[in-house]
């Protein structure tokens, strides 16, 4: 006979009290073997968003995701361990050159990555693009290809947080995805599990990411840095703009072959700008006194590139899978563009099957936005302001209209905003 019923604790918080360690420990573990329902941890997960968790709680709920299953040992790796978790947004391939750069710098980058949901795009599905790649990787080669080539972006196991990977379905399909307590005990739980030894946060903020409100942002940004510290990790995180998309490639083939341009030496500027800004907050996280400006010039970040995508079976020479179908989005008339929405941007490419809506989906390689034009750039009619690739001619109509309606043409140009907005460590 358990010591606590689960609608005990569901009425606690539903109360506004607070839970108390056994409380949290006692429910995480019983929801993780099956023994509280989905319908109570639903209503559970409800109460937490709208009741709040003090930082204790929260603190106590990470530990407790964490002890639901493994916790990977990177002692054996020589080198300084950094990582960098993104929450999500529109055009966001920053782990494709940052992981090889910060590698050809001198550390060990463990990045266990995600897979693309709704309008935001997965580091995976970019990467499963490339033929052969292969995404899963047993611990021991996870260890083998950290230690010998300083960069991994794999898949998280099985065995890491298994109570984060059931809880955040139930989020998904339940209304509680914008929870912040769940989302910093999401996110930390794995990244602390991994066992890295410095993390940094990249917080998006806008209408592409899910916090839309820089308030909301640092709240959460605050509360990972908290949990990473407190657990030893030496934690920063960077609040940065998403009402844009970064770059001008929204999807998955098309925005490795942009992070390719990257690690050339060229690329975008804002995607340069921005994998150079956390590659030398990781840099500094792990004590490492390296510039990554110079190394990214001097080849040394794509020939740390090559090595990490042939050693997960990917061919760094293939041609990228192409779309079948093209569309150009062209303007009506004359003037400056004004915005550039990253949601409807966001939104047009998953319409395209760039993403997926339900987990099991499979996505288009091809598909995706190459957008021609950003905020501030002067037009005339008939100019080409976005190109949409898909496999499906059938899909284009509704991207298209998605597509319209997120690129803003008017007289005036937008008053210039900064990329990187707030740092809190």
């Amino acid at each position: 006979m358990s010591e606590f019923a689960a609608v005990d604790v569901i009425r606690a918080k539903r109360d506004g009290r607070r839970l108390s360690d056994a409380q949290i420990d006692w429910v995480v573990d019983a929801y993780t073997r099956g023994m509280v329902a989905d319908e109570q941890m639903s209503a559970l997960a409800m109460a937490i968003l709208l009741r709040g968790m003090d930082p204790g709680e929260i603190a106590r709920w990470t530990a407790a995701m964490i002890a639901s299953g493994e916790r990977l040992d990177l002692s054996s790796v020589t080198r300084p361990t950094a990582d960098k978790h993104s929450t999500g947004g529109v055009g966001d391939k920053i782990t494709l050159p940052l992981t090889p750069l910060v590698a050809a710098c001198g550390a060990a980058v463990p990045q266990l990555s995600g897979r693309g949901l709704g309008h935001t795009g997965g580091t995976l599905d970019k990467l499963e693009s490339i033929p052969g790649w292969r995404p899963t990787l047993s611990n021991d080669a996870f260890l083998r290809q950290l230690q010998d080539v300083g960069a991994v972006i794999c898949a998280a196991g099985a065995g890491l947080a298994p109570a984060d990977r059931k809880l955040y379905a139930l989020r998904d399909v339940t209304g509680t995805v914008e929870a912040i307590p769940l989302i910093a005990s999401s996110i930390m739980s794995k990244k602390i599990a991994e066992g890295t030894g410095a993390l940094v946060l990249d917080v998006k903020v806008g209408a592409g990411a899910f916090m839309k409100e820089l308030d909301a942002a640092r709240e959460l940004a605050s509360t990972m840095v908290r949990l990473g510290k407190d657990s030893g990790v030496e934690t920063v995180a960077l609040l940065t703009d998403m009402n844009t998309p970064l770059g001008f490639a929204v999807g998955n083939a098309v925005e490795v072959a942009e992070s390719l341009e990257v690690l050339a030496g060229g690329g975008p500027a804002d995607v340069v700008e921005l994998t150079l800004a956390l590659a030398r907050e990781m840099l500094a996280a792990a004590r490492i006194d390296a510039d990554p400006a110079q190394v990214l010039a001097s080849g040394a970040a794509m020939d740390s590139w090559r090595r990490m995508i042939r050693a997960q079976g990917g061919d760094p020479d293939a041609t990228l899978p192409a779309a079948a179908e093209t569309e150009v989005l062209r303007a009506s008339g004359a003037g400056v563009v004004t915005e550039v929405e990253a949601y409807g941007i966001g939104v047009a490419a998953w319409r395209l099957g760039a993403g997926r809506a339900r987990k099991e989906d499979p996505v288009s390689f091809g598909a995706g936005v190459q957008l021609k034009v950003k905020p501030g750039d002067r037009v005339n009619a008939g100019d080409v302001l976005l190109e949409l690739r898909t496999d499906d001619a059938s899909r284009i109509p509704a991207a298209l209209a998605e597509a319209s309606a997120a690129v803003v043409i008017g007289e005036k140009g937008p008053t210039p905003t900064k990329l990187v907005l707030d740092r809190i460590a």
